[in-house]
């Protein structure tokens, strides 16, 4: 991979990242909401189910910021872009739509396919 592609997606990986952890913040001091203590059964369960419902989001961005992570340790370590099974370049294509990406497709297809049929 060229450096410029690197320095492309170092800056949108970190870009990526510090938008996640911003928005992050957000959630967590809107979740600080006084309205906890509702006494109407309705509104009382449309509050949860909006907080359990952020929270959820709050879980896969946590994991997604792991993943980015990740893959900013890769860059730096000079394995980004390389399929972590078969050693194979991944496509570029690939990177620029999952640029958490650590397989290539023959690989992640293959993966998927085996957790299908163990039921995992």
């Amino acid at each position: 991979m060229e450096h410029k592609d690197i320095d492309f997606f170092r800056s949108l990986l970190t870009n990526q990242l510090e938008e996640l952890v911003k928005h992050g913040d957000d959630a967590v001091s809107s979740m600080r909401d006084p309205r906890d203590n509702l006494p109407d059964p309705t509104d009382r369960a449309s509050f949860d189910f909006e907080r359990n419902f952020m929270l959820r989001m709050r879980d896969r961005e946590s994991k997604l910021i792991n993943k980015i992570r990740k893959a900013l340790e890769r860059i730096e370590e000079g394995t980004f872009g390389c399929c972590e099974t078969c050693g194979e370049d991944i496509p570029m294509k690939r990177l620029i739509a999952r640029p958490v990406a650590t397989h290539c497709i023959k690989c992640k297809t293959r993966e998927e396919a085996l957790e299908k049929v163990s039921g995992d």
